[in-house]
């Protein structure tokens, strides 16, 4: 599935300490400018991704909604997630590419 692929990139980017994950830390991330690449779960609530969606816009970072919390938790070795940041430039491409293709 072509799926996998965007996470166990984002599962790569983790392990490389690359990925923020919580909508604090997202956030934080974001507005510092170290987020390169965002990604709201697709069971996020409709404010989270409003939010996050504004946010980043503002803040010119790309961001997509993608994968379920339990997907994206479990990607980086984590419990649910709804958020997450990438915090590596060419990590954060390679996955947003992946991104780009699935849709």
């Amino acid at each position: 599935m072509q799926n996998d692929k965007v996470l166990s990139m984002l599962g790569i980017a983790a392990k490389s300490g690359n990925v923020v994950s919580g909508e604090f830390s997202t956030e934080k991330a974001v507005k510092t400018g170290h987020a390169y690449l965002v990604i709201v779960s697709e069971e996020a609530s409709d404010n989270t991704r409003k939010s996050f969606m504004n946010m980043t816009e503002f803040y010119d970072v790309p961001c997509y909604c993608y994968g379920s919390k339990e997907a994206l938790g479990r990607c980086i070795g984590k419990e649910f997630r709804a958020s997450l940041a990438v915090t590596d430039e060419n990590l954060a491409r390679a996955v947003e590419n992946k991104l780009k293709k699935t849709e």
